[in-house]
């Protein structure tokens, strides 16, 4: 069953923009023999994270990622399941958010920069939402 799983957490500190770079080289490197995709959204001090795939293969690749010591509080935000890929040639887009404001590349709503705020504090908005809001971020 093809599936999305969305998380958010905190990064540390320690995480540096090196750091950010092993995560994508990692991404590119592995997510290809598991056939995930995705798009990976970051801060000073948070990830979010679009995965989309096998479930299973989310699930195992989810269960990895939460034992990653460059973030904590790791937290899912959506899973279900897809009909297809978003982003079906993205082993894993990045983009990289300012802390003071958030540079939106399309017209945003209140309402959706409400979703987001509520997205980068770990709560779950709209699961409808999700996918159309991080998309603004790389059309």
């Amino acid at each position: 069953m093809l599936a999305q799983l969305v998380y958010v957490s905190s990064r540390k500190n320690t995480c540096n923009d090196f750091e950010i770079e092993k995560i994508l080289a990692a991404c590119q490197k592995n997510n290809p023999h598991v056939d995930a995709t995705g798009v990976l959204l970051y801060s000073q001090d948070k990830f979010i994270q679009y995965l989309e795939g096998e479930a299973k293969q989310l699930l195992a690749l989810f269960d990895k990622i939460k034992q990653d010591p460059r973030h904590e509080k790791v937290r899912m935000i959506s899973y279900g399941p897809i009909k297809e890929k978003a982003f079906p040639s993205w082993h894993m887009a990045t983009k990289k958010l300012s802390k003071k404001d958030v540079d939106y590349k399309t017209h945003i709503s209140l309402q959706d920069k409400k979703i987001f705020a509520q997205l980068l504090q770990g709560e779950q908005p709209e699961a409808s939402k999700v996918l159309s809001m991080l998309k603004q971020f790389f059309d």
